[in-house]
């Protein structure tokens, strides 16, 4: 049986799942992602798009918000969004609730 892979559109709403955290780690001075058995030691960019994964915000809110704050065109930045929300999606350690 093969699981349906679900799909990052700018409609959908990430979301870290039950099981997955984001913590900040003191000792190292840099923010943790704990699922089970792994840790991931995401970079600064992928901190701030994973703190806006709440699952109310839409990935277009998203990168809307990342687009004014780094004063970029939002078009390059929903791209990268997109493929990131997309690629942690696939390692399940972002679910997408739908928009």
């Amino acid at each position: 049986m093969t699981r349906e892979r679900p799909l990052a559109t700018a409609e959908r709403k990430p979301y870290l799942p039950k099981h997955v955290r984001l913590q900040f780690d003191g000792a190292r001075e840099r923010f943790a992602v704990l699922a089970p058995e792994r840790v991931y030691w995401p970079d600064e960019t992928a901190v701030e798009i994973l703190k806006l994964c709440d699952g109310e915000r839409t990935i277009s809110s998203i990168a809307a918000r990342l687009a004014q704050d780094y004063a970029a065109p939002v078009e390059l930045i929903e791209a990268d969004v997109l493929e990131f929300i997309q690629s942690w999606t696939d390692l399940r350690l972002l679910r997408l609730s739908n928009g």
